[in-house]
């Protein structure tokens, strides 16, 4: 089982690990949905974003130098921040939501090393979505594998700085002068 996941609230990653942390990115999106008419509520809107980037730009800071200190500091600055009350029910309904969450938003403070967000995660797979919606799909089960090895091996090189011609060609050319994908991934562990 694993150990710890980042991601959006879906219920299917519950039962796949033991602890989930939810993305910071995938919560703000919630708050941009919010469309108020009310100039009032519009200012209400915009001053708690405004806030909640102010705490999340701590969380970031957190992350470089962790210390138990920090992180009970930054949990009561997170149960003040939701703690906010405005006239703008939809807001306080939203930022309930988010209060909700607190252990699952603030997983960082018990493991520093996980990411506030997976966007990196949905841009990698965003390229397999891009190709399926012009090639609908593969005519075999190998073709599907085939497909799907490329795309990873080009992602992830993408994703390391390597060029992924490169890569490829040395692979192919049984060169091996180029450090595998797995050795990278494990130097920027």
């Amino acid at each position: 089982m694993v150990k710890v996941l980042l991601s959006d609230d879906a219920p299917q990653f519950k039962k796949i690990t033991e602890e989930q942390a939810l993305c910071w990115i995938h919560d703000a999106r919630n708050y941009k949905k919010l469309e108020p008419i009310v100039p009032l509520h519009k200012k209400e809107l915009e001053d708690f974003q405004s806030h909640y980037w102010k705490y999340y730009r701590q969380l970031l800071q957190f992350k470089e130098n962790p210390t138990q200190e920090n992180a009970e500091r930054l949990s009561a600055e997170f149960d003040e921040l939701v703690s906010t009350k405005t006239n703008y029910q939809a807001l306080n309904e939203r930022i309930e939501k988010t209060k909700e969450n607190k252990s699952e938003l603030l997983l960082t403070l018990k493991y520093p090393e996980i990411p506030l967000h997976n966007n990196d995660a949905e841009l990698g797979a965003r390229s397999q979505v891009r190709k399926r919606d012009v090639s609908l799909h593969t005519m075999t089960k190998e073709g599907t594998k085939a497909s799907d090895t490329f795309m990873t091996i080009v992602q992830t090189a993408k994703k390391l700085g390597v060029s992924a011609y490169d890569y490829i060609g040395d692979r192919v050319s049984k060169s091996f002068k180029m450090p595998s994908l797995a050795e990278l991934i494990y130097c920027k562990i």
